[in-house]
């Protein structure tokens, strides 16, 4: 894995979509998301209570990002520069070439491919880019949804927990996905 560098954030695009980064200008609906009792459901999160919350938030991400401990898109529609969800590349391990993905959504959104576009435009960048190995991602085992996702995009569960400890995974189902997929 080459040594992580992202002052050049890496903006992506797919068909329908463009990732961008983060900024405070998404305060206001990085609040609406992350306050979403729907989105919240599966995610083991206290729920944004606040602008200043997501403010916080927005400074943790930038943070995380500058440091280069890991990548937050920002989902929107081409033509449209609003948030419509988030996908991250985050716990990076590099002795692994290893890292994990995270993804979420507005409920009305859902369904509609936007995910599954977004995430394999992730893949791919983590895979050539950084030339990661395996990705994993960790996920609620009530949360049907994301597991079609994950499943449909070539992501394996790893029942075993050959990648994550059943400790760190803390009752969520593990998946992964190699970059020989």
């Amino acid at each position: 894995m080459p040594a992580l560098n992202f002052t050049s954030f890496p903006q992506l695009m797919t068909e329908r979509l463009l990732l961008r980064r983060l900024s405070e200008a998404d305060a206001h609906d990085i609040l609406k998301l992350r306050s979403n009792e729907q989105v919240n459901q599966f995610l083991d999160r206290p729920a944004c209570i606040d602008l200043e919350a997501a403010k916080n938030f927005i400074a943790k991400i930038e943070k995380g990002i500058d440091n280069n401990e890991s990548l937050y898109w920002v989902i929107t529609l081409k033509g449209n520069d609003k948030l419509i969800g988030t996908i991250c590349l985050w716990n990076f391990e590099a002795d692994k070439m290893q890292a994990e993905v995270g993804f979420e959504l507005f409920p009305g959104l859902q369904g509609k491919g936007i995910m599954g576009e977004a995430l394999s435009e992730v893949l791919a960048f983590g895979f050539k880019e950084l030339k990661l190995k395996t990705i994993t991602a960790l996920t609620n085992p009530g949360n049907l949804p994301s597991i079609k996702l994950l499943q449909k995009a070539g992501f394996l569960a790893d029942s075993n927990y050959t990648l994550v400890t059943k400790e760190e995974a803390e009752g969520l189902l593990v998946f992964h996905i190699d970059q020989n997929r």
